[in-house]
């Protein structure tokens, strides 16, 4: 049996050691998704699994690279990435998905994140609020590029991060739903293309280790659609985001000289 107590080289929530994980982790809230996504490495293995977070690591290209679960919200999120780097990591892309915000995005659609609306509380442990959450510029141009070649229809633009779920999609039934309706027609004013979980946690813990994080989405619905009488169909098929973010990887080994 596998001694995981502190001092024995293992991270004490992700139960990986340096040696168990690559430089490029995808990143996906739910576990399940995990052997899904190492079917597009070689030699992948489960090197990992506790609670919410389970990692399995394999190659693309010869490089060593890993996918993690974070659970769901920004508070998972933050430690697994904190745990990723302290054993090495340093390159991170989010698969994972959204509601859509704007009536131009479909269900179906891809949204590639550029930030985050910090509309949650874990980062606010991390850095001032007037600090933005921004995905790294090098990510989501190998993403953008990836979402191009395989031929995905994809938006680019600001995502909003909140904790509450059912704040999102019941906030009438909330004591403070006349604040949550309120921020959410600001978002969409200011053009927000989807609301998510995790990608400001991400994205201002990668800035405060100067790690590379971007995260891809993919739009399961759009109640702003839904509001106006617009088709609007679920879609749960994550594949194509998938295929995104393990090219995406490719293009950054590759651009890195590894």
């Amino acid at each position: 049996m596998i001694d995981y107590a502190e001092g024995k080289g293992y991270q004490y929530h992700i139960h990986t050691r340096p040696e168990d994980v690559g430089r490029y982790v995808i990143l996906t809230g739910d576990p399940g998704r995990c052997k899904k996504i190492a079917s597009y490495m070689e030699h992948a293995v489960k090197v990992a699994d506790n609670r919410e977070f389970e990692t399995w690591t394999g190659e693309l290209d010869g490089e060593k690279v890993s996918v993690t679960s974070t659970g769901i919200g920004g508070p998972s999120a933050a430690i697994a990435m904190e745990e990723l780097v302290r054993c090495g990591a340093d390159t991170f892309l989010r698969v994972g998905t959204c509601g859509g915000m704007q009536t131009e995005v479909l269900s179906g659609d891809l949204i590639i994140a550029t930030a985050a609306i910090r509309m949650e509380g874990t980062t606010r442990e991390y850095a001032p609020i007037e600090y933005p959450a921004v995905a790294d510029y090098h990510v989501v141009q190998a993403m953008a590029e990836a979402a191009d070649s395989l031929g995905y229809r994809y938006h680019t633009g600001v995502v909003q991060s909140k904790d509450s779920f059912y704040g999102q999609h019941e906030p009438e039934k909330k004591p403070v739903g006349y604040e949550l309706l309120s921020k959410w027609d600001a978002w969409v004013q200011c053009g927000a293309l989807g609301s998510e979980m995790e990608s400001a946690a991400l994205f201002v813990v990668g800035s405060v280790h100067r790690t590379r994080v971007g995260s891809v989405l993919l739009t399961i619905a759009n109640q702003e659609r839904e509001k106006r009488g617009l088709l609007n169909p679920q879609v749960h098929d994550i594949d194509a985001a998938v295929k995104v973010a393990v090219e995406a990887v490719r293009l950054l080994i590759s651009r890195d000289g590894i």
